[in-house]
């Protein structure tokens, strides 16, 4: 029952406002009790003679001012909603939701999330079990079913992930759970975007018999992603997609970002009506745009918005020389036609004016080129060879082409082997019967990805003279074994020899599409700096996860659920291999969400044969007006009093009708006392504190507790962490700890444990001013917290960081009243209090732990450590010290230290049995020094 936007939960009460005539007749012509007096007769004689003053009715006004009141109390009984929104209840024995919370689900999630919250306090109300399963987590992640609180902890704890969805894994899990369910209802909580395999997924899902289909998608798909990114010859072009079906045109900017995240280029993306592509080109130099690490789009907040770059991206310049003068009526015998045609889409080819060697080469080193190619270039002046053997050693790249002139040269240390006098020539006394093809690459050199040219054959080439060492050098062979491209180390730098001339004359290799992969894939080995060298003779490593894009777009430090990622391996973006850079500080490959061919289409609702319900994603915006109802009428009812109180004269105006005073004062009385009934009833569950059972099992057992951030991958290395650490007490010690408890500092009592450890997640909400006032009361009553940003390898916490993590602490201790800090001292508490440890180390090493400074401190020589009362209210870290103690069911450590040092973790654990000894004793180590003198005073 509900008139909009006004609604009541128990309309039933609103019956009651039928009584207000009664009770206006009651209050209107009920007059007061007569006044009784004891009195001596002749007293009351004579007062019989007076005029009866006694009032006969209520004024009007105060009639309509209480009746007024009790409609308002009627109203508030009958659960007022304003703005009430549509109610979805489940049907059937229990509710199966399934929410998309991949890449696109990010910008708009909280109306995502307050949605899905609707249907599972619904179905709380109905009192069904819930089955919650999201698209973007692990296929063998617990859905329940759960009941509608523990589903909702769960739908808080879970946040967008910057993967695409998995629909087809996630929605078979659901349908084999609803087999144990039948008859239950589905909602499906799409981001609007189709992804593969989407119909048998579909299938799966209502291959069950269900009872209804609650269907949620977007009403228009707003996010535009990068899908390429190309440095060309005039500038750096990227290109960006949206959802078809746009019709309104759209501008937005992208900008361009150095590995210090400072914005160097700009460019306008603009979409016409009905498209749903749109390119832009910065047009910076090449030397600017090679430093481009990442580009994204102004105001798109999710992964697809960001595209991270990494050496492949970056244009090199390449110096051209020939000795052969190019013939204008002939291009394509020009020795350098094909090379221009296969470099110049992903180079800057720089040429010299003059093709005098003496000149031709120094003038080409002045431009630092990363690559100089030699068509057919036989002897050099020496001091223009020695000028470029110097850059080659350096760090250059010289790459040359065979022809008559280098034929008949004889040998230099500019070519990787030695080469045999004359050339190899179809017809001549080493020839072959027919032109020889190409056979497989090497897996050994940098074209063994490549797919070896079927067609390619070679009827003239110069020979190397067999040596020990070919096999290593050569990268591309010749069926017959010989040598058809060398390659050789020379410094810093590589020499490269392509035994055919770069026309098409010797071999019709420079025609064919594999002459354009193999030169590209020698550019980017040209590259000076970021390169990651593999072994000749092994696969190549897994880089490991270096720098993360979160769902938000953000570059964030990865996750413990990153793995390393193989170079090649065309591995998809998944949970285990986020996008990103991997690598290290040495050189990184970049890992995108989308690709080129990446394209948004929007889903369609599948085809169900039960009843379905289309919902929109919507924020609650009911408000319950009991409250304000319930206010009102205490306004009210103290006007009331206050009229009352008047007309009895008790406030100097007259002391008349002191019976109806009385009278509506007890009247006003009974009506407080049922609106207090109101108010603790409405207010009871907001008021509930633990009760003293749970107070005393609480404080029975010591724990180690943490702080739930919200994101369940650190939340759960954080347990694991404590649960590890918690064993090695039991195992080392005479302590024995409960179970590790997390805690939400905004609600839960934090009195009962001594040490909390914090992890800094910077994806996590920010805590409101009432949590930070509780963790501040907290640490001045004794307690302890551990902070631990887990960022080493970013930032440390000194006033140069600028990690998220750091940044977040700084944030968050900006609003505590924190003593001074100092990294632990030699002579400190925390070094001896169990163990002797000069560090504490955690998953990561480097990092110091900070404590409370001892600020007025002095050591005598006979007490072994510092001086001081108390322990101090705050630890601080960056080594991610529940990382290093991380065990699995079987005791097993979950993650790998770094540096890969098994003593790393015995002193990461020994640390905390330091730090846990120290919080439950403090200073007794420095106080048993007094104990001989103590006993030699006693006569002992």
């Amino acid at each position: 029952m509900s008139w909009l936007p006004l609604s009541f939960g128990a309309p039933m009460v609103l019956f009651g406002l039928l009584a207000l005539p009664v009770i206006w007749w009651l209050l209107r012509f009920t007059p007061p009790r007569p006044q009784t007096e004891l009195f001596p007769p002749l007293k009351i004689l004579a007062r019989v003679l007076k005029r009866e003053e006694t009032p006969r009715q209520s004024p009007w006004w105060l009639t309509l001012l209480r009746l007024l009141m009790a409609a308002l109390v009627i109203m508030a009984l009958a659960d007022p909603v304003l703005n009430p929104r549509e109610e979805t209840p489940a049907r059937g024995a229990g509710l199966a939701l399934v929410i998309d919370n991949g890449w696109a689900s990010a910008p708009d999630w909280d109306k995502r999330v307050a949605t899905a919250r609707r249907l599972i306090a619904d179905a709380g109300t109905s009192d069904i079990p819930v089955i919650l399963a999201f698209t973007a987590e692990k296929p063998n992640a617990d859905i329940g079913p759960f009941d509608a609180n523990a589903a909702l902890d769960r739908l808080r704890a879970t946040m967008p992930r910057p993967i695409p969805t998995d629909r087809q894994a996630i929605y078979a899990r659901v349908g084999e759970a609803l087999a144990a369910m039948p008859g239950a209802g589905i909602a499906v909580l799409s981001d609007g975007l189709e992804a593969p395999g989407d119909e048998p997924a579909f299938a799966a899902l209502l291959a069950r018999s269900a009872a209804s289909l609650i269907w949620a998608a977007p009403e228009h798909i707003a996010p535009i992603a990068v899908t390429a990114t190309e440095n060309e010859v005039d500038g750096f072009s990227l290109t960006a997609i949206r959802a078809p079906g746009n019709a309104a045109p759209a501008r937005l900017t992208a900008g361009a970002f150095d590995d210090k995240g400072r914005r160097i280029a700009d460019a306008v993306l603009a979409f016409g009506a009905g498209e749903d592509t749109a390119t832009a080109t910065m047009t910076v130099p090449f030397e600017l745009r090679n430093d481009f690490a990442s580009v994204a789009l102004d105001g798109e907040r999710h992964a697809g918005a960001v595209r991270v770059l990494d050496e492949s991206s970056r244009r090199r310049r390449v110096g051209l020389i020939s000795q052969s003068e190019a013939d204008q009526a002939q291009p394509l015998l020009s020795p350098l036609y094909y090379i221009r045609r296969a470099l110049s889409p992903f180079a800057d080819l720089i040429e010299p004016s003059n093709p005098d060697l003496a000149e031709a080469i120094p003038q080409i080193l002045d431009q630092k080129p990363a690559m100089i190619i030699m068509s057919d270039v036989g002897a050099m002046p020496e001091q223009a060879r020695t000028r470029l053997a110097d850059w080659v050693q350096g760090g250059g790249t010289l790459v040359r082409f065979a022809g008559p002139r280098l034929a008949n040269a004889g040998n230099d240390d500019l070519l990787p082997v030695r080469l045999r006098g004359g050339e190899r020539n179809f017809g001549g006394a080493l020839s072959w019967t027919t032109p020889q093809p190409v056979t497989e690459f090497p897996a050994s050199g940098p074209f063994a990805d490549l797919t070896p040219p079927r067609e390619v054959t070679v009827s003239r080439q110069v020979l190397a003279e067999p040596s020990a060492d070919i096999v290593d050098r050569t990268w591309v062979s010749l069926a017959d074994g010989t040598p058809l491209v060398t390659g050789a180390k020379r410094g810093k730098g590589s020499i490269v020899l392509f035994h055919i001339a770069p026309t098409a004359t010797w071999s019709n290799l420079p025609i064919s599409g594999s002459f354009v992969e193999m030169l590209q894939r020698v550019v980017l080995l040209s590259r000076n700096q970021g390169s990651i060298e593999t072994p000749a003779d092994a696969t190549p490593a897994a880089l490991a996860p270096y720098r993360m894009i979160a769902a938000d777009g953000a570059l964030v430090p990865p996750s413990p659920e990153a793995r390393p990622l193989t170079p090649g391996s065309g591995a998809a973006v998944t949970m285990e291999n986020p996008p990103g850079l991997y690598g290290s500080e040495a050189g990184v490959l970049a890992h995108n969400l989308l690709s080129s061919e990446s394209r948004m289409q929007p889903i369609a609702r599948p085809q169900a044969q039960v009843p379905v319900t289309e919902i929109a994603y919507a924020f609650d915006e009911s408000s319950l007006l009991k409250g304000p109802f319930i206010a009102a009428a205490l306004v009210l009812m103290a006007l009331d009093t206050l009229a009352v109180l008047w007309m009895g004269g008790i406030l100097g105006r007259r002391r008349k009708g002191r019976n109806t005073a009385a009278t509506t004062a007890a009247a006003s009385m009974l009506l407080a006392a049922s609106l207090s009934v109101l108010l603790v009833q409405n207010a009871s569950a907001q008021d509930a504190k633990p009760d003293d059972a749970a107070s005393i099992e609480a404080i029975s057992t010591t724990r180690l507790a943490y702080v739930i951030t919200g994101t369940s991958g650190v939340d759960a290395v954080s347990r694991a962490g404590l649960q590890g650490l918690t064993r090695f007490l039991v195992e080392k010690t005479s302590m024995e700890p409960g179970e590790p408890t997390g805690v939400d500092i905004a609600k839960d009592e934090l009195a009962f444990y001594p040490l909390i450890y914090w992890p800094i997640d910077p994806a996590s909400p920010m805590p409101d001013e009432d949590a930070i006032a509780r963790i501040d009361a907290y640490m001045r009553q004794g307690g302890t917290v551990l902070f631990d940003t887990r960022d080493q390898y970013s930032s440390g916490f000194g006033e140069g960081s600028a990690s998220p993590a750091t940044q977040r602490l700084r944030d968050i201790l900006g609003n505590l009243n924190i003593p001074p800090l100092e990294p632990v001292p030699a002579d400190h508490v925390l070094t001896k209090s169990f163990y002797m440890v000069p560090e504490f180390p955690g998953r990561f090493n480097g990092s110091p732990m900070w404590v409370e400074a001892s600020l007025d401190a002095s050591n005598d020589d006979d007490r072994p450590v510092r001086t001081g009362d108390g322990v101090s209210p705050i630890l601080i870290t960056a080594n991610d010290l529940a990382g290093a103690w991380a065990i699995d069911a079987g005791g097993a450590p979950l993650f790998p230290t770094v540096p890969p040092d098994p003593m790393q973790r015995v002193y990461a654990l020994r640390g905390g049995v330091n730090i846990m000894m120290y919080m439950l004793t403090g200073n007794y180590k420095s106080d048993q020094v007094h104990v001989p003198i103590l006993l030699e005073r006693l006569g002992q």
